[in-house]
């Protein structure tokens, strides 16, 4: 049976690797008109670099859940690296958040890809400062936000008495509005109550403050209003609670919003006797024992620290079990217990039981036991594991996963990774000499790393939030569920840390696999392969649709010296594997060379692409940006102050109008303005416009062969399409399929129609509009035109390539003034992605200080080749 159990393990090691992303960041925040600048980790199991995937992508969403970038960056030697230009034009101030993955990921959950919430302030356009706070009040029939705002001027001084205009959107409709006057402290106090069952899940909230003068000032703030209370939950270690076993229970009490909040409480039993008294010890969560008698149930009586309280069943005692307890208060040791109660010692004595150690599908410690006292105990040493999560198993006789307890293991001298400069305080602008050091106990290791040095008065940081190469590798990428300050545990890790990252192991579900499914035979399925490069791939056909056996294609860049050439195979595919090229580059695959080459067409596959899904972690959002950000938004505004002055030089002459639906008669019932707009630009890198349009297309849904309008589609109408326009011209959702994306202008999308025209004209709910670029007008014959237009046997299309990245600038003072006029308000001073550590020394490295005075914070990250992960932080001084 051990053997059935290790041999369906070794299958998952094996056939389904796990493929980590991580990725360093030079800051935690940025403003608008920053550059971002990134490293991706691409890591397999035991962290050791990923010999998989050669391709690693990039996506940002903002806070409307639309995905405003999309990246693709070629790694080598298992590392990618990445800039980001945050533009004025797609990016404003909000909470966006990254997600980092692989092709090879998408055989398993989205839940894998790397997330993280990133923060982005406006200094440039900004006029107000505000400050949001809100509380929900809801029930099953009604619901009330009672919201008040904060407003102050760019020097933070107090507008009073300033009348407002407020209304919320929700579902593409407005649903509250009114209107008020700001108080002596300049806050206005406002109550949102939705229409009747329309209850405000996520909102956003427009403000029009009245400045006098007929200067208006508007605001916006997004609303995720959570419904429910104050919440706890038990876990009993190894799954449940059995009578007669003294068990250690974990609990986990949260607020509405997800984080912990303080408890503490007692245990009765049926009978009314108090048991114990409990009380949580860290982000709301705790343990304590308790031992199950036969008959009895319990409840736990609990006060949050808000003042709420609750009384909650624990969970019920099962009659017979057996259960696996461990002890990691010990480093060096995983010290378990492997406990029967007397039924089921009764019944199973003599027959073995097995406990299996895994990380990440790769199990590293096996034993087989037989059942002969009530009590197993043993010991496994800690140092037969990597650093992570250890999850153990424990089976039946007949092979029944029947406990469960997970481990964290963290092994401390594994790399000893540090920073030092040569001097311990600095003038501004002075050089900085940094030696890098990564050892092991007896030896220097070589790896890759990334260093990151920013001013810390303009960047303050909260260490224990962050998102570290630590806490995402080795915890949070394995872990169920929402970990709330996960670098807390590594931050100065010692005995009290220690308790506490062991009570989250038991509150936390792990979620890499389930041996349930396993033991039955159920293996994931891999249906996407790890990218080894940029291909694109499709079909060859003739014109009635057979495909062409030993076609012969050419793929070639205008321009460039892109060359390359294939052969169908007997069912018509095609591939032109390991190419390079750059995101915007005009592609061309020719099909003429064949015989009866001029009729062939050739159809593309379409890359696979994730659904766009809102933050999953929105407690990690920051609410209120202009205030948290305020230092590094200060001084934002002092290095951004000539961009504002660009912005205010008014350029007058004749512009040149785009194409709008207003060009043609058949729409000129609609809005002036669309619900949502998607520019051109926007679709670079897209090769089919259909498919790119259902993840883009904002309040509709693609079911079968047509649009319809979530909100409505939701609710049942699933009748009503919507129409599609091409250029004025009705059409099926299908014929958008035929629109070469590099040739769109923009597209409108409309779910409202005030007038009632269009949508009952067309019997639609809803509107769709595609603008072409218009081509200049000429007198060209017919013929002349025949020949521009594209060939079935010609293809040219703009499939995305890779990601250009910018290298970071650093200047160089070779005297105290050169080089840099001005003042140097850099908040990232140095950021350098490609070190490389070495077997025979320390690593040097070179760069200078900005003009602001206080510590400088140096963080370092990154990975040897043997997967021990490594982080320091190291401060110095600008005098």
């Amino acid at each position: 049976m051990l053997s059935n159990i290790l041999n369906k393990s070794k299958i998952i090691a094996e056939q389904h690797p796990v493929e980590k992303v991580y990725l360093h960041f030079d800051k935690p925040y940025y403003s608008v008109a920053d550059t971002m600048f990134f490293k991706a980790y691409l890591t397999s199991e035991q962290n050791i670099p990923s010999p998989l995937s050669k391709v690693v992508y990039v996506d940002v969403i903002n806070s409307q859940d639309s995905l405003v970038k999309s990246m693709k960056l070629p790694v080598t030697n298992s590392a990618a690296y990445g800039s980001l230009e945050l533009d004025m034009v797609n990016f404003k101030q909000g909470n966006y958040y990254i997600r980092a993955y692989t092709v090879w990921m998408f055989n398993s959950s989205p839940e894998y890809f790397f997330t993280k919430t990133i923060p982005i302030g406006e200094a440039i356009d900004k006029k107000l400062i505000t400050h949001l706070t809100y509380n929900n009040i809801q029930t099953d029939k009604s619901q009330v936000i009672n919201a008040q705002i904060q407003f102050k001027n760019l020097d933070k001084a107090i507008l009073a008495n300033k009348p407002v205009n407020w209304s919320v959107m929700s579902n593409y409709e407005v649903v509250s509005k009114g209107r008020g006057v700001t108080d002596q402290n300049g806050i206005l106090k406002i109550s949102i109550t939705p229409k009747k069952n329309e209850f405000i899940t996520k909102g956003d909230l427009t403000t029009e403050l009245n400045m006098g003068n007929q200067e208006v000032l508007n605001s916006s703030f997004v609303l995720k209003p959570k419904a429910g209370s104050t919440d706890i939950q038990f876990f009993p270690e190894g799954g449940e609670l059995v009578k007669g076993i003294p068990t250690q229970i974990a609990f986990k009490a949260i607020k509405q919003d997800g984080l912990g909040i303080e408890v503490k409480g007692t245990i009765a039993d049926s009978d009314g006797n108090q048991i114990t008294a409990f009380s949580s010890t860290h982000l709301g969560m705790g343990a304590f024992y308790l031992n199950a008698e036969g008959g009895k149930t319990y409840k736990a009586t609990v006060t949050f620290s808000d003042g709420s309280k609750k009384v909650i069943d624990l969970p019920k005692p099962v009659e017979s079990g057996i259960s696996v307890q461990a002890n990691t208060t010990n480093p060096e040791m995983i010290n378990f217990k492997i406990v029967a109660s007397d039924t089921y010692f009764q019944q199973n004595q003599g027959k073995s039981v097995y406990l299996i150690a895994q990380n990440a599908g790769q199990v590293y410690y096996a034993a087989q036991t037989k059942l002969q006292t009530q009590v197993t105990a043993a010991k496994i040493p800690t140092d037969k594991f990597p650093s992570g999560i250890v999850q153990l198993t424990l089976f039946s006789a007949t092979g029944e996963p029947i406990s469960e307890r997970l481990a964290f293991v963290l092994h401390k001298n594994a790399m000893n990774l540090t920073l030092k400069s040569d001097l311990p305080a600095y003038k501004v602008r002075q050089k900085v000499r940094m030696t890098i050091s990564a050892k092991d106990s007896t030896q220097r290791l070589v790896g890759n790393f990334s260093l990151s040095v920013t001013d810390q008065q303009k960047v303050p940081v909260d260490e224990t939030t962050e998102t570290t190469i630590l806490s995402s590798l080795l915890l949070t990428s394995d872990l169920q569920g929402f970990v709330e300050r996960p670098n807390y545990y590594f931050v100065k890790n010692d005995e009290k840390k220690r308790a506490e990252l062991d009570i989250l192991m038991l509150t936390q579900g792990y979620r890499r696999f389930s041996y349930k499914e396993i033991m039955a035979g159920r293996f994931p399925a891999n249906t996407y392969l790890p990218e080894q490069g940029m291909s694109i791939t499709g079909i060859l056909r003739d014109r009635t649709g057979m495909p062409v056996r030993k076609g012969a294609l050419r793929l070639t860049s205008p321009g460039r010296t892109l060359s390359s050439e294939t052969l169908t195979t007997n069912s018509g595919l095609f591939a032109f594997p390991n190419l390079v090229f750059e995101d915007g580059a005009e592609l061309l695959i020719n099909a003429k060379y064949n015989a009866a080459g001029s009729n062939m067409m050739i159809v593309l596959d379409n890359p696979p692409f994730p659904d766009v899904t809102s933050n999953p972690y929105p407690a990690t959002e920051v609410a209120n940006i202009d205030s948290t950000l305020s230092s590094y938004l200060d001084n934002s505004k002092k290095q951004y102050s000539n961009l504002r002055t660009l912005k205010e030089v008014k350029i007058t002459g004749a512009t040149v109008k785009k194409p709008s639906h207003t060009d043609y008669t058949a729409l000129t019932g609609l809005s002036m303005m669309p619900d949502h707009m998607i520019d051109g630009e926007r679709l670079s890198g897209c090769n089919d416009l259909l498919t790119c349009l259902k993840s883009m297309a904002m309040g509709l849904t693609f079911d079968t062969d047509r649009f319809f309008i979530t909100r409505d589609y939701m609710q049942g109408n699933k009748s009503t399409p919507v129409q599609v326009f091409i250029n004025g011209n009705a059409v099926d959702a299908i014929n958008l399929g035929s629109i070469q994306p590099a040739d769109v202008e923009s597209i409108e999308i409309f779910l409202k129609d005030q007038l009632g025209l269009v949508f009952k004209n067309y019997n639609c709910n809803g509107v769709l509009v595609v603008n072409t670029k218009k081509v200049p007008k000429s007198n060209m014959s017919l013929a002349d035109l025949k020949k521009m237009m594209p060939q079935s046997n010609m293809l040219k299309f703009t499939p995305k390539g890779y990601t250009k990245t910018r290298e970071f600038y650093a200047p160089k003072y070779l005297t105290q003034t050169s080089s840099y006029t001005g003042n140097d308000l850099r908040t990232t001073i140095y950021w350098n992605p490609k070190i490389v550590t070495n077997a025979t020394g320390d690593t040097v490295l070179e760069f200078y200080n900005a003009d602001g005075k206080g510590t400088y914070r140096a963080v370092i990250e990154g990975v040897d080749a043997n997967g021990n992960v490594g982080r320091y932080v190291y401060r110095y001084t600008v005098k």
